[in-house]
């Protein structure tokens, strides 16, 4: 922790109030185990997840176990229809992540969601077979399967087909969710789909033809997803629904092993995922710039720790379009953007009197992000071995188009490209330059899963879904452990804010913050939006504790579940 002085006006005074007092307040913790745990979306995910690591499979068998069986228990996220970034890090120290974000198909255009007049065509890129990009998901286990498996993937795949076939009970939250899609289903399928029947909290859900498919990929590996005759059904299907990837689209694909973005603050060091995810740069740039000020000393959620986390996020959000998008075709400035010297100058303009106007700020226009539907899984292995890891079909249940032969929803990915610069995207997000569509480009995303390290081990494995707030929920769960010495549980479960740049406004989690902490923030010029603030982010994370003991974290907001052993 930093070494700064602390002000105790009244400290002999206040400890013997708290030394005369009976009420201890306990920590809350989460699951608390030996060796190995997996958390994520679903309990039957990490349940599979965690059984791979007791047969002895390291962190990487156990990540194609989960998010493939995320794919079956969780499909309005999980998936094999679209795609997501891996961070690892190896028990000898070594780090690496994994690009198996989806790509824009061969015949896709800079302007193929516009009219003749130059408008957008509402709808195109986010519903239907025209918004799906190249899937990358069974690409990225496979690269993982690879380079790192130790298991059979006959081992690892036969709980998940058998958890399709047998099906899973759905819950109150998946309810509500297959329910509110319903109209969106009958409007982009042609015929009726399994996920149009009504189903209820507690019913059982079973996806024969998933099943199906999971037992091809299986026998046959990555080509039997990406050539043969899944990839010939798929686009099949695909035309005729309209869309435009081809066979050669499909057998082209390739996941990306790619350097991760590094960083030091105070005695951590954070690993996370590099462009074509916005997360990593932007996370380091917001670290650095709130480094030299003491959180701790501010306090939790107070005024000032609010203020000088919405300065750094409202700047490093404005810069995010300007320079990043597809490293494969964009040239971006890392070492610049994440220097010391320059977050320093970025901060040069903050005040404690006044709020930063956005409109004062130089680079425009926020990034292309994928919306708030998207899943985070953590994994540490007996081994000492870590990955982190988010998948995305980007909206809820992607495009709503669900190839019923094959049993999966297809992604809507496209629309996470600027359609037409200086135009929002379905989330109302502004496009640029830097993310315009191109063919076998990777759109821009936001997604941040996140190793740590302290003094050169092991520490923490994080990540969350949540489009733009991907980047500051994570932020926001590292400092709840580091600075404000929250338990793992506890930096999940605390409330959360948010500010991307544009709009110029803090989002807060209803509910969770003092009014007079606010009243203050709106003094000093902030406008804050707290009544129709969406859930922050479903974190996921594990703490290394003392003794090499794991502690999970398993966001509440969900169904999100720890296991291990």
């Amino acid at each position: 922790m930093k070494k700064r002085m602390t002000y105790f006006k009244y400290s002999v005074i206040a400890l013997l109030l708290f030394t005369s007092c009976k009420t201890e307040v306990k920590p809350i913790k989460g699951l608390i185990v030996e060796k190995a745990m997996v958390v994520s979306a679903r309990e039957e995910a990490s349940k599979i997840g965690s059984a791979i690591l007791k047969k002895g499979g390291n962190a990487f068998d156990a990540m194609v176990a989960t998010e493939l069986a995320l794919a079956v228990a969780y499909p309005c996220a999980g998936n094999i229809g679209g795609g997501g970034f891996m961070v690892y890090r190896m028990a000898n120290g070594d780090i690496g992540s994994l690009d198996y974000r989806e790509k824009a198909p061969k015949a896709a255009t800079k302007d193929m969601y516009l009219d003749s007049l130059g408008n957008i065509i509402p709808n195109k890129s986010t519903r239907g077979a025209m918004a799906v990009g190249i899937p990358g998901t069974v690409a990225g286990m496979f690269a993982v399967h690879n380079k790192f498996g130790s298991l059979p993937m006959e081992t690892i795949l036969q709980p998940v087909i058998e958890l399709a076939e047998k099906g899973f009970v759905v819950t109150k939250n998946q309810e509500e969710r297959i329910q509110s899609k319903q109209q969106d289903f009958r409007e982009v399928n042609t015929d009726s789909i399994l996920f149009l029947n009504h189903f209820k909290e507690n019913d059982t859900l079973k996806q024969p033809a998933l099943a199906k498919t999971l037992t091809e990929i299986m026998r046959h590996g990555s080509d039997g997803f990406y050539k043969g005759e899944i990839a010939k059904t798929l686009v099949d299907f695909i035309q005729e629904n309209g869309g435009i990837i081809t066979e050669d689209d499909m057998a082209a694909y390739e996941a990306k092993w790619r350097t991760p973005i590094t960083f030091n603050y105070d005695d951590l060091k954070i690993i996370s995922a590099p462009p074509p995810s916005s997360g990593g740069i932007c996370l380091a740039q917001i670290m650095k710039m709130i480094e030299p000020f003491p959180l701790d000393e501010f306090g939790h959620n107070s005024a000032k720790s609010i203020q000088v986390i919405t300065e750094a996020e409202r700047r490093s959000y404005a810069d995010r379009n300007f320079h990043l998008g597809d490293p494969d075709f964009v040239n971006i400035p890392t070492e610049e953007l994440i220097s010391t010297e320059y977050s320093n100058d970025r901060m040069s303009s903050f005040s404690f009197e006044k709020a930063t106007k956005s409109s004062d700020l130089s680079h425009g226009n926020v990034h292309i992000i994928e919306s708030n539907e998207t899943t985070h899984y953590s994994i540490i292995d007996q081994f000492g071995n870590a990955i982190s890891a988010t998948t995305t079909l980007n909206a809820y249940y992607g495009s709503k188009l669900y190839c019923a032969e094959l049993g999966f929803f297809l992604n809507n990915e496209m629309d996470d490209f600027s359609s037409k610069q200086g135009e929002p995207n379905m989330f109302g997000l502004i496009g640029t330059e830097a993310n315009s569509i191109a063919p076998e480009k990777r759109m821009l995303s936001s997604m941040t899963p996140t190793i740590v390290e302290k003094n050169g081990a092991l520490y923490m494995s994080v990540g969350t879904p949540g489009g733009s707030t991907i980047i500051t929920s994570v932020l926001q769960t590292i400092l709840n452990v580091h600075e404000f010495n929250m338990t793992m549980q506890e930096a999940v479960n605390a409330p959360r804010f948010h500010h991307q740049w544009l709009p110029d406004v803090i989002r807060m989690e209803p509910g969770g913050f003092e009014k007079n902490t606010i009243n203050k923030l709106e003094n000093l010029g902030y406008v804050i939006e707290e009544q129709n603030s969406p859930v922050l982010g479903k974190v996921d994370g594990i703490l290394v504790l003392e003794g090499n003991m794991l502690e999970g974290g398993a966001d509440y907001r969900g169904d999100d579940t720890a296991v291990g052993f």
